[in-house]
């Protein structure tokens, strides 16, 4: 349905794709992954037409329509929001502006007339008389109450106006989908909502996300660019990584023999086949993952950061209690009346729809803020970390990176200090670099090489993917899970939510729910789900 042949493109001597030929074929979702700066976007720009790449062509069927995900938020500003739910099928909103502008005509011709008849056939072909229903469920998935639909989308806040661009792109039901990055400013129950969507819908889909969790749940297959090239491999993005770390392991291993390596790749593809089976998007897709194949399982050539966690001390009894606890910011309460008390082994995952509570909370336990009302107790034992989900003012003075890190560090040796910097991926003339023009992702970076050289026994951790690229999410997520000592957190990230904590914490306007369970368990249980409707006043 939509193919590449031999597109490459280039900006002055720089390569980004050569000689790419692919083929995306119905019913398959394929996720596009990459390091930063490996064509992401550019890729789906190619493919929207809103990029002509140097040689090559994109080709789709003929009579077949595409979507894209507006990146814009501002464009559709002074129209309703049922409108700008509308515009994504641009063929019949066409029709319904030509159709309304008939009718409208004082001098009503019988020309205008058989135009009009010819315009009707078409609308109804096109199911349009459903059009507006459709479009008003489709908001209300998303979160958009129908209270809002009429209002124009420059009284949305951003995270409402993503929703409804989202609910453009998926109106309709386009042949082909094309969506960078969706479940930005998207909370949970939403990406959940959209991954049961995407599972269940019958055309091509391709996402670029740093969210694995979402690839997980929605892709057939990886799109993994990679040294100017571009190879679609069979399986979602755990398969992809999981293979190729394998194979980058068995090509290090010079000692084991050819048959060896074949018996363990066909074992490893057994398990895999096995456990996705069950999986969201084998099922609900009514399509399994096309036979997966040894010949396609090669070693990955990104690098992975060291993310490796070590306490100093191990942590006492007493950790941190919290006592009616309550914080307003702009005076408005953000929380009230928070009891929890952590204990030895928690790995805390925190969750709230107000995400400005869980900022602000963090800045409470940190000692940034103090609360308006209640205690926040930590014991003598604790050694804090932090990462903040905003770190600015960390980077304001204008030093290299060696020195940066150094200030947080007992041990001033620079060899001790760029082995830090290293595990982090900067290395030779990069750790000169000045710390006030790094990117975000390369500030969150220095930030985790910060809380490694100070080994605490208590990590705080706000939004710590945010910024950072697959690689060092996975990395990330791989430290926390082995990491001995106390994980306090807030993510979007389902996966590093599902696999490192213990136990759920999410405020509430209205009080707070307090479970030991995986963020799965959280998700499925009926007695909890019942209990947030009623905090959240359904």
């Amino acid at each position: 349905m939509l193919s590449v042949s031999n597109v490459s493109l280039r900006f002055g001597k720089r390569v980004l794709f050569e000689d790419v030929n692919l083929k995306f074929t119905p019913g398959n979702c394929y996720g596009i992954i990459g390091a930063n700066g490996a064509g992401k976007s550019t890729l789906v720009k190619i493919l929207a037409g809103q990029i002509e790449p140097n040689t090559g062509s994109v080709d789709m069927e003929k009579g077949k329509r595409m979507a894209v995900l507006n990146q814009n938020h501002f464009e559709f500003d002074e129209v309703t929001i049922l409108q700008t739910v509308l515009r994504g099928h641009q063929r019949l909103w066409a029709i319904m502006e030509e159709k309304d502008a008939l009718y409208s005509k004082e001098d009503f011709t019988d020309e205008d007339g058989m135009r009009a008849s010819e315009l009707e056939g078409q609308f109804a072909e096109m199911d349009g008389w459903n059009a507006e229903s459709d479009a008003a469920t489709l908001l209300s998935n998303l979160g958009i109450e129908e209270g809002l639909h009429e209002k124009l989308m420059k009284e949305l806040s951003g995270n409402q106006k993503v929703r409804v661009l989202l609910a453009q792109a998926l109106f309709g039901n386009p042949d082909v989908l094309l969506m960078d990055e969706p479940t930005n400013d998207l909370d949970v129950e939403t990406i959940r909502w959209l991954e049961d969507f995407l599972a269940g819908f019958e055309n091509t889909v391709l996402v670029v996300s740093h969210d694995r969790h979402f690839l997980d749940n929605v892709c057939t297959h990886v799109c993994d660019i990679d040294f100017s090239r571009i190879k679609i491999f069979s399986g979602n993005y755990s398969f992809w990584y999981q293979s190729s770390q394998l194979a980058l392991r068995q090509r290090n291993d010079q000692n084991k023999k050819a048959e060896e390596k074949k018996k363990e790749l066909q074992e490893f593809i057994a398990r895999f086949s096995a456990n996705v089976a069950k999986s969201k998007q084998a099922t609900a897709r009514k399509k399994m993952l096309e036979k997966l194949d040894i010949e396609e399982i090669q070693p990955s050539t990104r690098r992975y950061p060291g993310i490796i966690f070590k306490p100093e001390r191990e942590v006492g009894d007493q950790i941190l209690t919290l006592d009616g606890a309550s914080c307003s910011v702009g005076g408005e309460r953000v929380f009230g009346n928070l009891n929890f008390t952590v204990y030895k082994g928690d790995k805390i995952a925190f969750l709230s729809r107000n995400t400005l509570a869980l900022n602000t909370l963090f800045k409470v336990l940190w000692g940034e803020m103090q609360p308006d009302a209640g205690e926040v107790n930590w014991g003598v034992t604790v050694k804090m970390g932090y990462l903040p989900n905003d770190n600015s003012t960390f980077f304001e003075t204008p030093i290299n990176l060696v020195d940066w890190l150094r200030q947080y560090s007992t041990e001033k040796d620079e060899t001790f200090i760029r082995g830090f910097l290293g595990r982090m991926l900067f290395s030779g003339e990069e750790t000169q670099k000045m710390c006030n023009v790094l990117s975000g992702g390369e500030k969150v970076r220095c930030m985790l090489s910060k809380m490694m050289i100070e080994n605490p026994n208590v990590g705080i951790f706000d939004e710590p993917t945010n910024h950072l690229d697959l690689e060092s999410i996975q990395a990330l997520n791989n430290g926390l899970a082995e990491y001995s000592g106390i994980v306090l957190f807030h993510s979007h990230d389902q996966e590093v939510i599902n696999t490192v904590a213990n136990r759920i914490i999410e405020i509430t306007p209205n009080g707070m729910i307090d479970k030991y369970m995986t963020y799965e368990e959280f998700a499925e249980d009926k007695a909890v789900q019942e209990r947030r409707l009623e905090l959240y006043g359904r």
